[in-house]
């Protein structure tokens, strides 16, 4: 949920970066430490690339090498991030957890001045709370030193040598293979339990689920070039069965998914976000509501936490704190539920989208381009997401599958103050692959509308401001494209009027770009520059035939009625001030700074009645719907979605 990561509150993590390291050797590790001796072999793999580093040390360690590049995929997709750290501070294409670089330091809700709950109606929810410094540190994050005792490698080479860092994740898998008393056998059917307990996780639900996934990907087979330009090959296993009778065995806790709205296919608990009431009238940290029956459910929110997990986790309990429907953690994609999808959690800073989405946590920080989302969460997610879109109907599209960057203000005031999670290097092409749903082409060189797809690896726009402000972000895939006032990088950034700044490459700066997935109506072609309406400009973005950043396709339009030279855009879907009972006060349908001019095009989303829920008190006797007569149309307006009445309007294809 992120705003600005240039002046961050002091909101420090659970698993402190400045714990001795005696402490962290000293805590309870997931696997026993068996006294390995250095290998000679165990880096030999790096001359030959990082296939053969696979290779070397499946045979140093007797891990099938299909396990070993199984697990490594699932946890970085065999990526090793130059070196550098993810949220849970896992290093290389292993992903081996070091804690006392875990970013567990960062506030939950940084920068801006969003209000979560987005409701003008009472006052703003601005909560400051801090987490304790004395938590322990969790045993999935202390990978990296148990592979350091195991192989004899240093921890520095461990992080930084690719071909090392493999080394250590398979001396783990083998050394967890002997605890469970089974052989360090040439058949992956027989290495689940191993599997299951690499994963960090606490419980046999989520290393089952981890398990699965692992040989999912054997089983599918896979072949990727790396971040490194390193060509890796899983070849597919299709009648692989594994052995998941081992799961009685790894001595993991049972845990429990009652209560939980989730899939059979992830690992998921319930952790309640608290209903109560405290102070002066005030309550938290959501609103009991009776959804879908009272109102649709249409969009899913994904945010990213800024935090690490038990700290997050610790937040959501708090009643004075706000609140979201699920967290997803980085290390092994278990997902913990807190409030109800029929209930109304305060996440997204616009009271309509509050009360007609769900919203995700995802364990990661926005500003840090290599604090990575493992593959495990990106996959969890997914499967989320798809069980909760087919539960309450909603589309697997950008229009209702929304970042935080997408929501827009509720008014004109709110604007600057909207966060900007998860960001520009969320993988939103990868993501919408494991939906099922992927963007392509839909339309030939006609066609009237563009989707953003970028090569995520390859496209690299340069970002700032992700450590200081001014400076430049390390170099990083992206999902979002830059846009500029003329064809021409020279030419000055897209100006967003709502934001009242000067448009700049900061990371945080939403005002000059699209995403992945985004749909705008083409207004324009030079060269291998593509125009499209934006912001209520034409705004230009290169586009080269040999590596589009984006690709044709057709739908549904809107444009100012004939005769009119503007229309004004809304940031809520409210109802006619008439449609509103006695007892509940008429909402301002208040415009925001933004208009959509004659002849330009903007691509529709939804059709949806004005509505409101009036629900600002503790008591829910006095909460209502309120539906109106007006209708609007969800457009994507800029990098935020925007509403606007079907009235002023006309609808077209394009």
């Amino acid at each position: 949920m992120r705003g600005s990561v240039t002046h961050p509150r002091s909101l420090p993590g659970p698993a402190r970066t400045r714990r001795a390291v005696g402490a962290v050797a000293s805590a309870a590790l997931l696997l026993p430490l068996f006294g390995a001796a250095p290998s000679t072999g165990a880096t030999s793999g790096s001359a030959a690339g990082l296939q053969g580093a696979f290779a070397a040390a499946a045979a140093e360690y007797r891990v099938p090498q299909s396990v070993l590049l199984g697990v490594s995929y699932l946890q970085s997709r065999w990526d090793a991030h130059g070196g550098a750290p993810s949220v849970s501070g896992g290093y290389g294409p292993m992903h081996l957890t070091d804690a006392r670089t875990a970013l567990t330091t960062a506030p939950h809700h940084s920068g801006g001045t969003e209000d979560s709950r987005g409701d003008d109606a009472r006052p703003p929810r601005h909560p400051e709370t801090a987490l304790p410094e004395d938590a322990e540190i969790p045993s999935r994050l202390t990978t990296l030193l148990q592979a350091a005792e195991l192989t004899g490698l240093s921890p520095e080479k461990l992080r930084t040598d690719p071909a090392a860092n493999v080394a250590g994740g398979a001396a783990l898998l083998a050394a967890a293979q002997r605890d469970l008393g089974e052989p360090l056998s040439t058949d992956p059917a027989e290495w689940y339990g191993a599997v299951a307990r690499f994963s960090g996780a606490d419980d046999t639900a989520t290393g089952a689920a981890y398990a699965n996934d692992v040989y999912d990907v054997i089983r599918t087979g896979v072949e990727r070039t790396t971040d490194a330009g390193q060509r890796v090959v899983l070849p597919a296993r299709s009648g692989l069965t594994a052995d998941t009778t081992q799961l009685r065995h790894i001595g993991l806790r049972v845990a429990s998914a009652a209560g939980t709205e989730c899939p059979p296919t992830v690992s998921c608990e319930w952790i309640p976000a608290p209903y109560a009431q405290f102070g002066d009238n005030d309550y938290g940290n959501h609103d009991l509501g009776d959804r879908p029956a009272s109102q649709s459910i249409r969009y899913i929110v994904v945010h990213d936490t800024e935090g690490g997990w038990e700290g997050v986790v610790n937040l959501v309990q708090d009643p004075a704190y706000v609140s979201w429907n699920y967290s997803l953690r980085s290390t092994d994609g278990h997902i913990a539920q807190h409030v109800k999808a029929k209930d109304v959690a305060w996440h997204a800073g616009n009271w309509y989208v509050n009360a007609k989405s769900i919203g995700l946590e995802h364990e990661g920080f926005l500003a840090f381009p290599d604090s990575w989302y493992t593959e495990a969460m990106y996959r969890s997610s997914a499967r989320l997401v798809t069980y909760l879109a087919a539960k309450y109907g909603i589309p697997l599209d950008r229009q209702h599958i929304l970042g935080h960057d997408n929501v827009p203000g509720p008014t004109a005031g709110t604007v600057p103050g909207m966060h900007t999670d998860p960001g520009p290097y969320w993988d939103w092409r990868h993501y919408f692959e494991l939906l099922g749903r992927p963007f392509e082409a839909t339309a030939g060189k006609s066609g009237g509308l563009v989707t953003i797809l970028p090569d995520y690896a390859a496209n690299q726009p340069v970002y700032t401001d992700c450590v200081a402000r001014g400076e430049p972000c390390a170099a990083h895939g992206s999902g979002a494209v830059r846009l500029y006032s003329d064809h021409s990088e020279t030419s000055a950034l897209i100006k967003d009027v709502g934001l009242g700044t000067t448009p700049t490459t900061g990371v945080n700066d939403i005002s000059s770009r699209v995403s992945t997935g985004q749909q705008y109506a083409v207004a324009g072609q030079w060269g291998d520059w593509t125009a499209i309406w934006y912001l209520g400009q034409k705004a230009w973005f290169r586009n080269p035939a040999k590596q589009p950043t984006a690709v044709r396709t057709s739908g549904r339009v809107i444009t100012p009625k004939d005769g009119v030279d503007s229309v004004p855009l809304y940031g809520r879907a409210y109802p006619e001030a008439s449609a509103y009972p006695a007892g509940v006060p008429a909402q301002a349908v208040s415009p925001l700074p933004y208009r959509l001019p004659k002849g330009q095009k903007y691509v529709v989303g939804d059709q949806v009645p004005g509505e409101y829920y009036h629900a600002v008190t503790f008591a829910t006797d006095a909460h209502k719907v309120v539906v109106g007569k007006d209708l609007y149309y969800q457009v994507q307006y800029g990098h935020r979605v925007a509403f606007v009445r079907a009235a002023d309007v006309r609808v077209s294809a394009s």
